[in-house]
């Protein structure tokens, strides 16, 4: 059976809770649209973040490599288009800042998505789930770490597919943070059941 790298982040900046998180936690070790899924939990720190997501690459050895993020905000699921080689944003839970930072020096100035994103948007729409291709990913933690994940298959020739799903405020927190859109635990549990699906089929 294939295997399916998914991560997901710990909270961050205002956020108290990540529903990432535990999206990720409830799924490692089963078995989705025929791959076994390896749930990882990634810090937000510019410095180690990138590092640990690699480490889990290189012991895990995946066929594909689904992170996850909050986009505390967006009222869609919204798979990345591309990353860019760029750290730059607000303070990381370590108090970091980088400024128009390279994520790495001899890297390529962003990578495409690997990941069938049209066709999940699509089965996300037709199983009643608002969906969208974001063209931006930012230059916070989850650029930064969809961006590690595609240079590492780029200059290791590697044919495993890789990207970045952003997803909405669960209502937990928008329960806790105030006027931002959310959606329920479940249904952001399963839009990302069902992306890991369509990867399956392509």
């Amino acid at each position: 059976m294939k295997k399916l790298l998914l991560t997901g982040f710990e909270p961050f900046l205002t956020f108290t809770v990540n529903p990432t998180m535990r999206i990720v936690e409830e799924l490692n070790g089963q078995e989705i649209g025929g791959y076994q899924v390896f749930g990882r939990v990634l810090t937000v720190d510019f410095a180690s973040s990138g590092a640990q997501l690699l480490k889990h690459m290189e012991e895990i050895r995946p066929d594909a490599v689904i992170s996850l993020g909050l986009a505390g905000g967006r009222y869609k699921i919204t798979p990345e288009r591309i990353a860019i080689n760029v750290k730059d944003g607000a303070a990381d839970n370590q108090g970091n800042t980088p400024i128009d930072e390279f994520i790495h020096l001899e890297g390529e100035p962003g990578y495409f998505s690997t990941l069938p994103i049209r066709q999940m948007v699509d089965q996300l729409i037709k199983e009643g789930y608002p969906a969208a291709i974001s063209n931006t990913a930012g230059t916070y933690l989850c650029n930064n770490v969809m961006y590690e994940a595609l240079h590492y298959a780029k200059t290791n020739n590697h044919d495993m597919k890789a990207g970045f799903i952003h997803i909405p405020a669960s209502h937990e927190l928008a329960i806790q943070h105030g006027k931002i859109p959310s959606w329920s635990h479940m249904d952001l549990k399963k839009s990302v059941e069902i992306c890991i699906g369509v990867l399956g089929k392509n």
